[in-house]
């Protein structure tokens, strides 16, 4: 039996990195998965097909999580497309990097509109019909670095601490109607974009984790896959750090 038979996922920002691991792991678990994706209609069609090829419904939707209206006209279509939504997961984030010293207003505003404020939009937009049909699983992505800081990331940090408290309340809100949200924060995750740093850096970071090693976008997705079945039915309002015990 497969985890997630018959659901219905909506995951933002699913074209690569952990997205892509958790639209793919979710589809092997027999979601259907519709995702939202910021530019490369490439590799948006090449992710359907794949997610198609384990035998799920699939379609990718050109959408800006920052911006409330598309959040709610990317929900409605969705919801027209697929019949329900079961599972969101606010995967879209981005950073800019800088001391705070240096920092730019436009490059804390940008972080904060992309990284926190599409959690609100998209939870805003997908709770009506989860409350009707009296069942839901949000799941969050946080960060390591929102729970516990991190030099040169006060904006990322910021928003990523955001989502917590978000989440904390979502969690008390909609407890009574059967919605459950929780909030996922993976700690040095190897994709492609870590492939890009310098690799005497990457394995000193390496050398700091307990497990003595990076995670993999998988390692977060099986995490996101516990907290979107009937595994987790009694928890909720909780941070599951995917870290190799960066925070012990």
């Amino acid at each position: 039996m497969k985890l997630l038979e018959n659901k219905i996922a909506l995951i933002t920002g699913a074209t690569r990195g952990i997205g892509r691991g958790i639209a793919v792991t979710f589809a092997k678990q027999g979601a259907s998965v519709a995702f939202t994706y910021n530019s490369s209609a490439t590799a948006a069609d090449e992710l359907v097909k794949e997610l198609e090829s384990l035998g799920v419904k699939a379609k990718g939707y050109q959408s800006n999580a920052a911006n409330f209206e598309a959040a709610q006209v990317l929900a409605a279509d969705v919801l027209k497309e697929f019949g329900t939504i079961d599972i969101l997961v606010n995967n879209a984030g981005i950073t800019k990097d800088n001391l705070l010293m240096r920092i730019s207003e436009a490059d804390f505003d940008d972080v904060i509109e992309v990284n926190l404020k599409s959690v609100f939009n998209l939870t805003k937009a997908v709770i009506r019909p989860m409350m009707k049909q009296r069942s839901g699983s949000i799941i969050n992505m946080s960060s390591v670095v929102g729970v516990k800081g991190n030099a040169g990331q006060t904006n990322y940090a910021a928003s990523k601490a955001g989502i917590l408290g978000f989440t904390k309340s979502v969690a008390l809100e909609l407890g009574s109607r059967n919605i459950r949200c929780n909030s996922v924060a993976p700690g040095f995750i190897e994709t492609e974009m870590t492939d890009k740093l310098n690799q005497d850096t990457v394995k000193e970071w390496r050398k700091a984790i307990p497990l003595r090693r990076g995670g993999s976008p998988e390692d977060v997705a099986n995490a996101c896959v516990f907290l979107a079945s009937e595994m987790s039915a009694y928890i909720t309002g909780q941070t599951l750090n995917v870290d190799g015990g960066m925070l012990t």
